[in-house]
Order: C-alpha cells, then sequence, then structure tokens
C-alpha cells in the first residue's frame, strides 16, 4: 500500500495530478481546493501528497490514488468515507473539498450540530449538513486538527449583512456562496469585526473580491 508520494510534479489538471518517482508517474485524484494551493507550482517542482488507495468499477479491477497535502486532511477524508452512509470515495472528495476551506470550523461544526454553519459557511445542503453532523459527531473529536478557526462564529445574517447576502443572490451568486462571502468581509483572519458602519452596498463591493 502506497503512503506517500514524494516526487516531481509531472502534470497538474483540476481533478488529478501526475507526481513522478524514480521514472514512474503516479496519476492522483486531488479535490479542486488541493489544485488550487498546487496550481502555481511549475513542473517539475518537488511535491509530496499522502496517498489513500481505493478500488474502483464495477468488477475491482482499477486503483485509484486520491492525494492530500497533510495528514490531518487525508484522516477526514477517510473519517468521511467511512463513517457517513453512502459515501464512497469519489462522494468524500467532493465532501472534503467544501470541508477543506477550514477543517477546525467543520470540526467545530459538527460537533456543536451548527447546520446553519455546515449550510451558509461550507455549502451543504440542510440534508447533508444533518447527515454529516449525525454521522461524524461522536467520531471526530478523536481527530486532531491543527491551525486556527477561521470564523470566530456564525451569527445569522442581520441588517446589511442579510441585504448584501440578498443582493449578491439578485446579482446571480449562489446564496450558500453569497454567505461565505459575506462572512469573509465580516470577519477577518485576524478576529477584527469588520462590519462596523458598512451599508449593504460596501460589504456587497468587498464581498465581490471573494466569490
Amino acid at each position: 500500500m502506497i503512503d506517500f508520494l514524494n516526487g516531481a510534479l509531472a502534470e497538474k489538471n483540476m481533478n488529478f495530478l501526475v507526481v513522478e518517482v524514480n521514472g514512474i508517474g503516479y496519476r492522483v485524484a486531488v479535490a479542486v481546493s488541493t489544485y488550487d494551493k498546487v496550481s502555481g507550482l511549475a513542473l517539475g517542482a518537488k511535491l509530496k501528497l499522502f496517498v489513500h488507495e481505493a478500488v474502483a468499477g464495477m468488477y475491482g479491477g482499477v486503483i485509484m490514488l486520491y492525494g492530500f497535502l497533510s495528514i490531518q486532511e487525508r484522516e477526514m477524508f477517510l473519517l468521511i468515507k467511512d463513517e457517513v452512509p453512502s459515501t464512497g470515495a469519489k462522494k468524500a472528495m467532493e465532501y472534503f473539498d467544501k470541508i477543506s476551506k477550514s477543517l477546525p470550523d467543520f470540526k467545530r461544526a459538527v460537533m456543536s450540530k451548527d447546520i446553519e454553519m455546515l449550510s451558509g459557511i461550507f455549502g451543504f445542503t440542510k440534508k447533508t449538513a444533518e447527515k454529516l453532523a449525525a454521522a461524524l459527531k461522536d467520531k471526530i473529536s478523536a481527530l486532531e486538527i491543527e491551525g486556527n478557526a477561521k470564523w470566530a462564529q456564525t451569527p445569522p445574517p442581520q441588517g446589511a449583512q442579510s441585504e448584501a447576502i440578498a443582493g449578491l443572490v439578485a446579482m446571480g451568486f449562489k446564496e450558500a456562496a453569497a454567505r461565505e462571502a459575506v462572512s469573509e468581509v465580516s470577519f477577518e483572519k485576524e478576529g477584527h469585526d469588520a462590519r462596523h458602519g458598512l451599508s449593504p452596498a460596501e460589504i456587497i463591493k468587498k464581498a465581490l473580491q471573494h466569490l
């Protein structure tokens, strides 16, 4: 079983990367968020991916490799794949792509059954958010996640925030994406509240930078 690949980036695609190790090219499926993080690397650059092998195909004849930039990311993916009902590797990768926005926040949202955050920030439907919370609540606490939470809290949008979200939706953006963009404006990484004094139009202008 392959645990990780440490080699040269030979090819990059939004859905997969090819890592060359000792003259052999390994095609590894990755989440779009993972691709975004390595898209700036030049071909030939060193790259290490932690790998999960899964058997695909009706008769189990195809071995698929799924790659992650850290052991924690891989453990989160495996937790979803193994614990969430009716979730294979491909679906788990789709879930992981959304979760990778902030693993610490996802863990906190699941443990507190914060359906609003799972829907508004991570973009899950209410049904999927409830399924994830129910399946992972008693399991995810054992998962060690490094790093700080990105969102200090998830209050329901009010006032100018709510109007800004409605405005973005009217412009054609999906509500989940609009909520996330407004959250980016409202709570900066340093934890300072950036909402004070901003009108809906100003919030929309700043939120468009995140969309």
